[in-house]
């Protein structure tokens, strides 16, 4: 299941962290509900934990493809400024090289 980024929301951590902690507090109240064994509120907090976890995997899923397409578009940008710099890079890479081949040959 592949999602355009128009279709993806932007979760945030604490939005996660949100979730999380509804999920947790809807199934604390099925364990305290089945102790209690009432069919009627063991099948409302059920409802309400399966509910909870449903929504908190598609945000797990939006916030990984979110992750997944920042990224990519990292990755990219830096791939497009290597290739429009490379005389630049290169001078980078051998000037760094320089440095640290004259800090260890004064060892």
């Amino acid at each position: 299941m592949h999602n355009s980024d128009e279709d993806v929301p932007a979760v945030t951590r604490q939005q996660l962290i949100d979730d999380l902690n509804l999920v947790l507090s809807d199934v604390d109240a099925l364990i305290k509900a089945t102790a209690n064994q009432r069919a009627v509120t063991i099948k409302e907090v059920r409802t309400k934990a399966a509910d909870s976890v449903a929504a908190m995997k598609l945000r797990m899923i939006a916030a990984e493809t979110g992750l997944l397409n920042k990224g990519k578009q990292a990755s990219k940008a830096a791939n497009d400024y290597i290739r429009e710099n490379p005389w630049r890079h290169m001078g980078i890479v051998a000037g760094v090289g320089l440095l640290v081949g004259l800090l260890i040959g004064r060892r």
